[in-house]
């Protein structure tokens, strides 16, 4: 079975918006009743997380069988194709509990432990944002299909920069005092909950840096391939996303927004 990163997208792109229209329609009105919590007592998960996620691994599966999956909610399975998938089935749940409308779909495909393929779909507004290695990054909303590139950035002192925190105190507290530092230093920062819908905001030029400790690989795959096919650069502790720390900025910003971020200590 081949594995082009570009057949890859359409599968990933399909499935993503198979999962969102199932979270869509599952949604009931008022606030999401929490079905456990994983990580802390604030880091929930909900029977439609779950249900989301098999929706995307069942499409997945059928169409490549011998694919490995790496799933937030515990989909994990070993494949034999070179191919992974790598799924966050809602990101920025804590977002879909409260209904707050920013929420997303994520589904990356990795080759050999690289990511080649990744489609972020906003769950409530539908805007998909596409990539495949080598072949750039798209935005679509409904018949509209924009390609994308990082527009020049402007001096870090006007920078909107995006960030998230981590459900741990400890971590949090840490960041709090992080972003304290950081704040002088730029236009102002956005917390809004949903870390791929934050990257592909810094791909589309709504958000012109980015910077989030304690993110795991269903976070940033997708999203992280989008900021790079648009011309991004993507970083982090030893200059690759990890764990630790994922930056995201245009070139012309990112070495300068990464030396900051450090003296902040992120």
């Amino acid at each position: 079975m081949t594995a082009e990163p570009l057949d890859l997208l359409d599968l990933a792109a399909r499935a993503a918006r198979e999962a969102a229209a199932y979270v869509r329609a599952e949604r009931p009105a008022g606030r999401v009743e929490v079905a456990a919590t994983k990580s802390s007592d604030t880091d929930p998960v909900t029977r439609i997380d779950r249900g989301a996620e098999r929706v995307v691994v069942d499409r997945l599966l059928a169409e490549r069988p011998d694919d490995g999956v790496l799933g937030e909610e515990g989909g994990v399975r070993e494949g034999t194709s070179g191919v992974r998938w790598v799924i966050d089935p809602i990101d920025g749940t804590v977002n879909f509990v409260y209904g707050i409308d920013r929420y997303a779909v994520s589904v990356a495909a990795e080759l050999d432990g690289e990511v080649v393929a990744g489609a972020v779909v906003d769950v409530v507004h539908g805007t998909a944002w596409l990539a495949a290695r080598g072949h750039g990054a798209v935005r679509e909303h409904g018949d509209v299909r924009e390609p994308l590139h990082l527009p020049g950035p402007p001096p870090l002192a006007s920078a909107l920069v995006g960030t998230g925190f981590s459900y741990d105190a400890e971590r949090r507290a840490r960041q709090g005092a992080a972003v304290a530092a950081l704040l002088p230093q730029v236009r102002d920062v956005r917390r809004l909950g949903a870390a791929s819908l934050d990257l592909c905001s810094v791909a589309d030029g709504t958000l012109d840096a980015y910077v989030e400790e304690g993110l795991q690989p269903w976070d940033h795959a997708a999203a992280g391939l989008v900021v790079t096919e648009a011309g991004g650069v993507l970083g982090g502790r030893d200059g690759r996303p990890g764990e630790s720390l994922v930056t995201a900025a245009h070139p012309a910003l990112a070495e300068e927004f990464s030396a900051v971020v450090r003296a902040c200590g992120f």
